[in-house]
């Protein structure tokens, strides 16, 4: 793997062949304000801007991609996605990797990040491993309307249940007043941070991700882009309600190279 931004000042190539190098080139910022919640999203796309290949991201992903993607998850107290995403990807609890057990143990925090849900319905497989095997206890985030008998299931499971409602105009799909099953977005990470969750890992789906555009909740986009074209009609990563006052403007922090594969670091400007 190869530096390619920025160039000058920055540490030796061979740092990003290691685990704690890699950490190194995507340690989360000093927060601007104590206990203020950070949030970056980890997303692929083709060339052509597809999100995914049939449903899956695999099919773009790459070696190094994996070890970047490993790295985001051991240096995250939580990472947020969607049910559906859950579903498709057939998503576990995250893993303890030894090469973080000392950095993570010293900073008080658990051996992996949590894996928050946000599910409208709680249409979720309670007993699947994410919720019956976490080393964290699985968060699921969901709307005022959300079916109390779900609700039951979830917390029967050993899932914490967060219910952050979506107010007018807010939530993953543009929620109303009258779509009580929506989920708030800046509300949700409101709610995290309230339990300590402070260093954010968005994954997806693409659904999921435009909403929290929209909120305004996104701090940073690590994008990988795959060298590869596939046509069809795949979404983007972002593919959902629009940013209501305009497009948000990032800037380029760092991008890696390894076998064609861009992997890009964007701040909020």
């Amino acid at each position: 793997m190869r530096r390619l931004h920025p160039s000058a000042g920055t540490a030796d190539d061979a740092d990003l062949a290691t685990p704690l190098g890699l950490a190194a080139a995507y340690a989360y910022p000093a927060p601007r304000e104590k206990d203020r919640p950070y949030l970056r999203a980890n997303m692929v796309a083709s060339l052509d801007g597809a999100a995914h290949a049939d449903g899956k991201s695999a099919p773009l992903s790459s070696p190094a991609d994996m070890r970047i993607f490993g790295t985001l998850r051991a240096l995250a107290d939580v990472i947020v996605v969607g049910a559906e995403t859950v579903r498709q990807e057939g998503y576990r609890p995250a893993k303890a990797r030894k090469d973080f057990a000392e950095q993570r143990a010293g900073e008080g925090r658990p051996p992996a990040a949590a894996i928050a849900v946000v599910s409208r319905r709680l249409d979720l497989d309670f007993d699947a491993p994410l919720f019956r095997e976490p080393l964290t206890p699985t968060i699921v985030l969901t709307g005022a309307a959300a079916p109390e008998q779900r609700l039951a299931a979830a917390r029967a499971a050993g899932a914490h249940v967060i219910v952050a409602p979506a107010g007018e105009g807010a939530g993953t799909g543009g929620g109303t007043p009258a779509d009580a099953t929506a989920v708030d977005p800046a509300r949700a990470v409101a709610e995290l941070a309230a339990l300590g969750h402070t260093r954010l890992l968005h994954e997806g789906g693409p659904r999921l991700l435009a909403g929290f555009a929209a909120a305004g909740v996104v701090d940073e986009l690590c994008l990988t882009v795959a060298p590869l074209l596939l046509g069809g009609d795949a979404p983007r990563i972002a593919n959902g309600p629009a940013v209501p006052d305009g497009p948000t403007r990032f800037v380029p922090l760092s991008v890696l190279e390894e076998d064609g594969y861009l992997f890009t670091r964007y701040v909020r400007a």
